[in-house]
């Protein structure tokens, strides 16, 4: 997997600014099949930036409903890259 289709989108969220203004951290939605080094990889030679460590998470999908039945938004991953 290459590093442009590791990383899929940064998250910008009130959580995500305020661990970038204090801990220097930021947050990626990640392809689910990533693991945390090629995910250091990507954001290191993407953003040009020296990466400390990586936290993963899969966050699971909500319940929506479609017309008469519920249905489950996709399941996602979420990565917390620190910058040093």
């Amino acid at each position: 997997m290459d590093n442009i289709n590791v990383i899929i989108k940064p998250l910008v969220t009130e959580k995500s600014t305020h661990q970038q203004q204090t801990r220097n951290a930021y947050a990626f939605q990640v392809h689910a099949d990533a693991n945390k080094h090629q995910i250091k990889d990507a954001v290191e030679k993407l953003y040009e930036v020296k990466v400390k460590d990586v936290r993963t998470m899969t966050r699971k999908g909500k319940p929506r409903r479609s017309r008469n039945k519920m249905a489950t938004t996709s399941d996602w991953k979420r990565a917390i890259v620190r910058a040093g």
